[in-house]
């Protein structure tokens, strides 16, 4: 499960836009990019997603002992 969020939140740090035209895209009429704002928050949010899954791979680590 850790290591599936924090491939999650690397694909979010590397390729910030790869679901953009999926949630927010549909909704512009033409062509159109995602904001620096949109951007800056995937990255951000892909950090703490790595964060998180490191966590949760620690705290299985953990468990074991």
């Amino acid at each position: 499960m850790g290591v599936l969020i924090i491939a999650l939140g690397i694909l979010s740090i590397k390729k910030p836009t790869w679901g953009w035209h999926i949630n927010e895209g549909w909704k512009v009429k033409g062509e159109s990019e995602p904001s620096d704002a949109y951007i800056d928050s995937m990255k951000f949010s892909g950090t703490i997603t790595v964060f998180v899954g490191s966590f949760f791979i620690i705290g299985g680590i953990l468990s074991l002992l």
